[in-house]
């Protein structure tokens, strides 16, 4: 099986191949990274496909979101101020040209901008020489910078409203900037973001989900990302309560962050879930790989898991209360709904969150 994609900072080829034939699979998977011919027929294919797909996301209102809220966020011009989708824009889509993808190609696949992962049952002394076999002329090079220049957090709320006439459900995120990947505080920023909105037990989902039943689900996630993250909270909701809703979400921010605080109880279960389900998520060869893949893009150190358990065994109340301080003040949040404007606009409004923006996707 081979396979490529990308993500907010990088971009990857994936082998997997049986033992026996590793050293032919090898030959294949260089000769795609060092040599790719992009046709130009599976170009205009590939570049039809993704105009498609766009059109799609522009009319589903998950993927309206995700395409309107990042330059919200970070502006045009930052790395990260492209759509969450990963499908890009139809004005960039039509003006690209092949010649655009062998430059991409040219400038950034460099050995010394790259990072080999190996999973499987082999040494370093036997694959070394077969990979420096195949990868040693590489010629090394300077590639750019990327610009993930810092970013402010939003200086006040707004409610940013995609208009989807007639729709009979909304979809509410709130979002703002979290800080990047660092060692010292991750593991209690993932634990604190697993008590708000990260598992199914969470008290977002326990709250429009198991209690209001106005939602299918609500969560919410530290986006994947190497620099500043997206932080968003999110749900599909009943139309009609799409402002109560933001009301219970606003709640649950304020809950968080001051008048109701972390609980023991509240630690201890999220603590156990996070260490018991750490084997069942790191048994697989590609789990393994995923996981050095994740600490590559997010910069942290490959030991990151050696002490994880004691480091989530040691967290106190008080520093995952610092840490949603830190990142949920509903001061520094804005919203963005899709959903039918002429049911909406006047129930948000009275809301009182701040400006009122009609945006498109």
């Amino acid at each position: 099986q081979i396979s490529s994609g990308c993500n907010l900072d990088l971009s990857t080829v994936f082998l997997s191949a049986l033992r026996a034939k590793l050293h032919e699979s090898l030959d294949l998977f260089a000769d795609i990274i060092l040599n790719p011919e992009f046709p130009t027929e599976d170009f205009e294919r590939q570049r039809t496909l993704q105009l498609a797909a766009i059109a799609n996301e522009k009319v589903t209102p998950l993927q309206m979101a995700l395409r309107a809220l990042p330059p919200i966020l970070f502006g045009p011009k930052h790395a990260y101020g492209t759509p969450l989708t990963g499908s890009g824009t139809e004005e960039t889509l039509t003006a690209l040209t092949r010649e655009d993808i062998v430059r991409f190609h040219s400038t950034w696949f460099k050995p010394n901008n790259s990072t080999l992962i190996v999973v499987g049952d082999t040494t370093l002394e036997e694959i070394k020489p077969k990979i420096e076999e195949l990868f040693g002329s590489w010629s090394r090079a300077s590639v750019p910078v990327k610009d993930v220049h810092k970013v402010a957090r939003p200086s006040k709320p707004r409610i940013y409203l995609i208009d989807k006439p007639g729709a009979q459900h909304s979809v509410v995120i709130a979002g703002t900037i979290a800080p990047a990947p660092d060692m010292r505080n991750e593991v209690a920023l993932e634990t604190m973001n697993n008590i708000f909105g990260g598992t199914f037990g969470a008290r977002l989902n326990m709250n429009l989900r198991e209690e209001k039943h106005w939602s299918y689900g609500a969560a919410s996630v530290l986006y994947a990302a190497r620099a500043q993250r997206p932080f968003l909270a999110y749900a599909s909701v009943q139309g009609d309560k799409t402002a109560d809703s933001i009301s219970e979400m606003l709640s649950e921010l304020s809950g968080i962050t001051g008048v109701k605080p972390i609980t023991e109880e509240e630690l201890d279960k999220v603590r156990q879930q996070q260490i018991f389900e750490l084997p069942g998520a790191h048994e697989t060869m590609n789990a393994i790989g995923g996981l050095f893949g994740d600490l590559l893009q997010l910069g942290l150190p490959l030991n990151f898991y050696d002490d994880y358990v004691s480091r989530v065994s040691a967290l106190t109340t008080s520093e995952l209360e610092q840490c949603a301080r830190t990142l949920l003040d509903p001061r520094e949040m804005v919203w963005l709904v899709v959903g039918d404007r002429a049911a909406l606009e006047e129930p948000l409004r009275t809301l009182a969150i701040g400006e009122i923006v009609p945006t498109v996707a």
